[in-house]
């Protein structure tokens, strides 16, 4: 492969891939902002205190429709004026919102990182929740829906991520 296929031929490697030590110090820190949703479900699931707390992030209408459970609802809007109520500065928080789509949590995790919270942000959000077939919470009960194959593995409790 020459240079000149480089960086004009091939869209992917138009902009050449960062140095190693780029590369192992920026995922590093993408691994300190964020937690899969797989996860975080794990870690819930687990005996025990998982050491962190969850934010839903959405409006009440949307927390109603479906939450994760256990987790604390306040709105990004709210944040700042509600979090010392609700959320003890020694635990991290760990946001979400819909989805992948929506940076509800992003502003939310920035909220709570400017008041002097430790905070991760939930990759997939409650969209990614629900597809990946963990058990949430609606204004009418507990709920459970079939995990999609597209986002979890089929016959398997773990990805192998």
């Amino acid at each position: 492969m020459t240079s000149e296929t480089l960086t004009t031929g091939n869209p992917v490697l138009r902009t050449p891939p960062a140095s190693p030590a780029a590369a192992a110090a920026y995922f590093g820190a993408s691994l300190a902002f964020h937690a899969d949703v797989s996860d975080v479900a794990a870690a819930l699931e687990a005996d025990g205190d998982p050491g962190f707390v969850v934010l839903d992030s959405r409006s009440t209408a949307s927390w109603d429709q479906g939450h994760v459970p256990g987790a604390v609802h306040l709105p990004t809007a709210v944040v700042a004026e509600r979090a010392a109520r609700l959320l003890d500065p020694a635990v991290p928080v760990v946001t979400y919102c819909w989805g992948p789509g929506c940076n509800g949590a992003t502003r939310a995790a920035l909220a709570l990182a400017e008041l002097g919270y430790q905070v991760k942000e939930m990759l997939g959000g409650f969209e990614y929740w629900v597809r990946e077939g963990f058990a949430f919470e609606t204004w009418e009960g507990p709920e459970r829906r079939t995990a999609d194959p597209l986002t979890a593995p089929v016959g398997a409790d773990d990805c192998g991520c």
